[in-house]
């Protein structure tokens, strides 16, 4: 099994999309082992976008994921990663395809809705990141061998 990181960004939280957002991953099978709401600290956004620092959106970036609180998840499956991005859609909302969130809900680049990790490797850290341990649930889904 594979863990990846999911943010539900402050403008998803303002628009009340949070329950329509999470019903997406659960339908599709995905397990989530950590979900908490809060406002991302100044600290932690930079470390979050520290490889954008010094792009040009890099000051909206982190003044709009820091403006109110998101809803921060780790899902589980099989390729999670994978599957969680192509359900998000492209980063650009002009350019996702109906029916991934982007392509459904978002309509500008740097609001785009949710954060998926774009990697393995970036799982791991972001969930580090943004999770203690024990806030990070180990259990076994009765519809596992049906997915």
């Amino acid at each position: 099994m594979e863990q990846t990181l999911v943010i539900l960004k402050p403008n998803a939280v303002q628009r009340e999309l949070i329950g329509q957002l999470i019903s997406k991953f659960e339908r599709r099978g995905m397990k989530i082992t950590a979900m908490k709401l809060t406002r991302i600290p100044l600290k932690t956004a930079e470390q979050h976008y520290e490889e954008h620092r010094g792009k040009e959106f890099y000051k909206d970036l982190i003044s709009f994921i820091t403006s109110g609180p998101s809803v921060i998840m780790i899902l589980e499956s099989m390729d999670a990663v994978d599957i969680v991005r192509s359900m998000v859609g492209a980063t650009n909302p002009a350019e996702a395809v109906p029916g991934s969130i982007r392509g459904d809900y978002a309509t500008s680049p740097g609001h785009n809705m949710i954060h998926a990790s774009d990697s393995g490797e970036a799982a791991e850290r972001e969930i580090e990141l943004l999770f203690k341990p024990e806030e990070i649930q180990e259990y076994r889904l009765a519809v596992r061998p049906w997915l």
